[in-house]
């Protein structure tokens, strides 16, 4: 992993005044474990329960097709949007469904990717920085948490910082543009469900996370959105989960982050598994439209925290 960045100033000037007088390009960062990474099904695979909740199946099944026929175009194939860039750790291009955990699979950036996308009249880049099975209390552990500095926390910082110091070697288009970081989308929670320990203290250490990044950002106030962990959704009666699930919904309501942070409830997101294509239920059992509501829900409060 590479050192901590630099200091805040130095970050700022670097993320948001260094490129020209040109059109602004809009910056989102999109982070968190392996539900941010996203394991929605594409294709509507015979073998994952007739495709049933595939992302093929939602734009040719006749109940769903009405709601996502913006995904495609007349011919049946995915739009491909030249108006939102997506970096995911070193994959990148214009967004379209296969920026998932793997190219066969979406995550929330699709459905957030065309909420933001269909809002600003300026290009929009998505800077996915997701890794399964880490933490908050060790891997992302931001420094006002005390004790070591979790590696994720530094690698989403240095990786942040790269993509937009080399963006227009990664997206020529964006030559005479300036870069501004607009919002930060978090969807994590898992390892530190499942641990009391970590559990306990999550409202705490997603707090300092969220002081913390921004001040390293160089970005004071930098709209936050956290996406609840409801993978079972309302049927969900771990205690673990409900507390980490209360947690990160009483983030949002501290007196300090009123109009700059807030929570999106997943839990009427979930599909049982007999209309997913797998029984994976701490991946949402793959389902897509899960992912793709998720990601909308995340860009729709996103907007409301700009005031768009």
């Amino acid at each position: 992993m590479k050192c901590l960045l630099l200091g805040a100033c130095v970050i700022l000037s670097s993320l948001c005044g260094i490129a020209s007088a040109g059109e602004v390009v809009k910056v989102f960062i999109l982070a968190g474990q392996s539900n941010m990474e996203g394991a929605g099904k594409i294709k509507a695979e015979p073998k994952a329960n007739q495709g049933i909740g595939s992302l093929e199946w939602l734009v040719t099944n006749a109940d769903t097709a009405p709601k996502y026929k913006h995904l495609v175009d007349a011919k049946g194939n995915w739009i491909v949007r030249d108006d939102v860039q997506i970096w995911y750790l070193g994959r990148k291009g214009r967004l379209a469904p296969g920026f998932g955990a793997r190219e066969d699979t979406i995550g929330p950036e699709l459905g957030f990717g065309h909420v933001v996308g269909d809002a600003f009249s300026e290009p929009v880049l998505l800077i996915k920085l997701a890794w399964g099975g880490k933490s908050l209390a060790k891997d992302f552990r931001p420094p006002s948490s005390g004790g070591e500095i979790g590696p994720y926390y530094k690698e989403l910082l240095n990786l942040t910082r790269e993509v937009m110091n080399d963006a227009t070697t990664l997206f020529p288009q964006f030559a005479d543009h300036k870069l501004e970081l607009a919002g930060l989308g978090w969807h994590q929670g898992w390892n530190d469900r499942v641990n009391q320990e970590y559990n306990d203290h999550y409202e705490q250490n997603l707090a300092n996370f969220i002081r913390d990044i921004r001040k390293d950002l160089g970005v004071p106030n930098l709209p936050f959105v956290i996406a609840e962990t409801g993978m079972s959704g309302h049927e969900e009666k771990h205690p673990r989960a409900l507390s980490l699930m209360k947690a990160q919904a009483n983030v949002a309501k501290h007196d300090e982050f009123r109009d700059n942070v807030a929570f999106v409830g997943t839990r009427d997101f979930y599909r049982p598994k007999e209309s997913s294509p797998s029984g994976q239920a701490y991946h949402w059992n793959s389902n897509a439209e899960t992912y793709y509501l998720i990601g909308d829900g995340m860009g729709k409060a996103m907007l409301l925290l700009l005031k768009l």
